[in-house]
């Protein structure tokens, strides 16, 4: 068996850079790695606060080239040092995420051409 198969959601690889903003600070604290429609895992260049609630928010660009503003409630459930110095891998599951939000997730997760881990 795979790890995609132990998996409940689909993961979708990102390739593109796509920053992730705190809502309540509104600074960049990391990167998009990938992406499901239960939760995400961003690199960053410095750890977060173990098992905190977070709000978040970034943007993915639909098949028509427009961006489309998402905005979660997320639970970090855990972290571990990257490769690279100075960078930390942290795993994220959606606590919030709006109902138009979620349709759209569905949909750029499945979208032609996209690479599933």
């Amino acid at each position: 068996m795979t790890a995609q198969e132990f998996r409940r959601a689909k993961r979708r690889k990102v390739e593109q850079r796509i920053d992730v903003l705190d809502c309540m600070t509104e600074l960049v604290i990391g990167r998009l790695s990938d992406i499901s429609e239960t939760g995400m895992l961003l690199i960053l260049s410095q750890p977060l606060v173990s098992d905190a609630l977070y709000q978040l928010r970034f943007k993915l660009t639909d098949a028509h080239g427009v961006d489309q503003a998402i905005e979660v409630g997320a639970h970090e459930l855990w972290s571990d040092q990257a490769a690279a110095p100075g960078q930390v891998w942290t795993g994220f599951r959606f606590i919030e995420l709006a109902a138009p939000n979620l349709a759209f997730l569905r949909s750029w997760i499945d979208a032609p051409g996209s690479q599933h881990i």
